[in-house]
């Protein structure tokens, strides 16, 4: 068999967690037909070059036990340690993100972008002087924002 074969991903999902951090969760199978879950922490690094990843390799006789365990951990940090804590905040915050996207999607699909020989003839269509004004123009102000979470896309 094939070197590549043995790492080959037969299932893959993806969980994007803030603007900096995605993890993936893949099935892999081994040459020998066998089958592995890798569990990756995919984080931007801070300088912009690159990315840090962290995995964690989940082998079909833990499964059980691991998906155990993390439940119990998540029950204890939701039920006991943070109870009052609105921990489907960030799925209704994705799900606007998902459909603001979609919308602007099928905005951009409805309403395409001029071709160049349309915006130059609409544009000296446009260009006329224009008329003077007593009062002296107001500064335009801009203000410089951090990118949004919701901006930016891997």
């Amino acid at each position: 068999m094939d070197n590549d074969k043995k790492f080959e991903s037969v299932y893959s999902s993806k969980v994007r967690a803030g603007k900096r951090r995605t993890y993936f969760f893949d099935v892999r199978q081994t040459k020998g037909e066998d089958y592995y879950i890798t569990m990756t922490e995919s984080t931007k690094r801070f300088d912009g070059n690159g990315y840090e990843r962290h995995k964690i390799f989940l082998y079909k006789e833990d499964f059980n036990r691991f998906l155990s365990s993390l439940e119990d951990t998540i029950n204890h940090v939701k039920t006991e340690l943070m109870p009052d804590f609105d921990y489907e905040l960030y799925e209704r915050r994705q799900q606007e993100w998902e459909e603001k996207l979609a919308a602007e999607a099928e905005e951009a699909k409805n309403n395409p972008v001029p071709e160049e020989s349309e915006v130059t003839e609409s544009a000296e269509a446009e260009t006329t002087e224009p008329a003077e004004s007593s009062e002296p123009e107001a500064p335009v102000e801009t203000e410089d924002k951090p990118a949004d979470e919701e901006d930016i896309s891997w």
